[in-house]
């Protein structure tokens, strides 16, 4: 898409800190860090959603963020990849965060609403999703 930030990257339109590059990804670091080495892991494919992307990228997407945590040497972070504004997605581009986590402060900072769902309605809820799988 003409107009991504991320297809820009990937074309060399627009400078980044590449840390890799292959034929079905692109990862570098975020120039708008949580922590020190916080880096984003992108498809080359440009899809706004994970269910816009092939698979076999979405597949390499998870070593490479892996092999970003082992670079950066951190025992603690998080990888994360959101969809859509209300789930925080602020760039219309599948990507995947690795956030190191290095103390209490810095990092990806996490609520958690667990909610108490009754467990017929969950249980009814299973057997649907279970059946489309």
């Amino acid at each position: 898409m003409a107009a991504c930030i991320f297809c820009r990257i990937i074309k060399g339109e627009i400078p980044s800190f590449k840390l890799y590059d292959s034929p079905k990804v692109y990862a570098f670091l975020d120039i708008q860090p949580l922590s020190k080495g916080h880096a984003l892991v992108i498809p080359k494919t440009h899809g706004e959603r994970l269910v816009d992307v092939p698979d076999d990228e979405l597949a390499e997407m998870l070593p490479v963020a892996k092999k970003l945590a082992l670079a950066v040497g951190v025992k603690d972070f998080n990888i994360l990849q959101n969809n859509g504004r209300i789930a925080h997605q602020e760039v219309d581009h599948v990507h995947v965060h690795m956030i190191p986590k290095p103390n209490e402060t810095e990092g990806l900072g996490v609520g958690w609403p667990a909610q108490k769902p009754n467990m017929e309605d969950l249980k009814a809820y299973y057997e649907e999703l279970k059946a489309k799988m």
